[in-house]
């Protein structure tokens, strides 16, 4: 409601200035919309800094804008990786829970696993995954063994690069060298991987980043035969304290032991 009891020019002042408003409001709403990330910003309060004085000249409207959504556009590929990288640099050990989505193009499914991961540095691994395909999975320096409770099986072989296929969510335990194993681009907050050497069937990967004390929420694989692995990450904690025996298989005495080349 204008405030300015019949004067005209105040009038006139006032209209100019709420239509200016109504304009940079609406651009600003316009924005806002088609950003899905940012609809959570409170328009009222963005509004009412135009609302505490004479609406801004269009160019100063630009610069702020320019300003505004920049900063909240997220860091850049190399700042991204070198916060990775200080985090890594500081692991001894770290343990966490996963949601693995595996899904095969060929047979149009998605399967979809639970567990719990722990890793020691240097090279001290292990994937407990729930259900009913539950299984463990061990890795200690260049050996690997994939144990099955069910089944009462276990898989021993040597661990490499070309055994990523068979467990994915040990690419975790080699962020650390990104910049040596990767050739890097970033967008919309989001890391893409494209291994420099090969790297079992892995075509390209694609790390989601969080601002949380690990950096990485979420990493997605594809492979060359476009099936693609995605695995959520929750509740990770870093240099608890793991201990060796974590990591070392205790087995039942009945299970069948397989020298297999993954």
């Amino acid at each position: 409601m204008c405030c300015c009891n019949g004067n005209f020019f105040c009038g006139m002042l006032f209209n100019y200035v709420y239509g200016e408003v109504a304009v940079q409001s609406s651009l600003i709403k316009f924005i806002l919309d088609e950003h899905d990330m940012l609809k959570r910003i409170d328009l009222g309060k963005i509004k009412s800094l135009f609302l505490s004085g004479i609406a801004l000249p269009a160019s100063l409207l630009t610069s702020a804008l320019v300003l505004f959504f920049t900063s909240l556009a997220g860091a850049s590929p190399d700042e991204d990786i070198r916060r990775i990288q200080d985090v890594y640099e500081h692991i001894k050990d770290m343990r966490g829970n996963f949601i693995q989505e595996s899904h095969i193009r060929d047979l149009k499914r998605t399967d979809t696993y639970k567990g719990m991961f722990f890793i020691k540095q240097p090279m001290k691994m292990k994937w407990s995954y729930d259900g009913s395909a539950s299984q463990e999975v061990f890795i200690h320096d260049d050996e690997i063994i994939i144990y099955q409770k069910k089944e009462k099986q276990a898989f021993r072989g040597t661990f490499d690069a070309d055994t990523y296929g068979r467990a994915p969510i040990a690419i975790l335990s080699g962020f650390g060298n990104i910049r040596e194993e990767f050739s890097v681009s970033g967008k919309n907050g989001k890391l893409y991987l494209k291994p420099k050497r090969q790297m079992s069937t892995i075509k390209s990967i694609e790390l989601e980043l969080c601002p949380a004390e690990f950096p990485i929420c979420s990493f997605t694989i594809y492979d060359s035969h476009d099936n693609k692995i995605v695995i959520t990450l929750g509740e990770v904690k870093i240099n608890t304290g793991l201990k060796d025996s974590v990591f070392e298989p205790s087995l039942p005495e009945d299970t069948t032991f397989f020298d297999y080349n993954f």
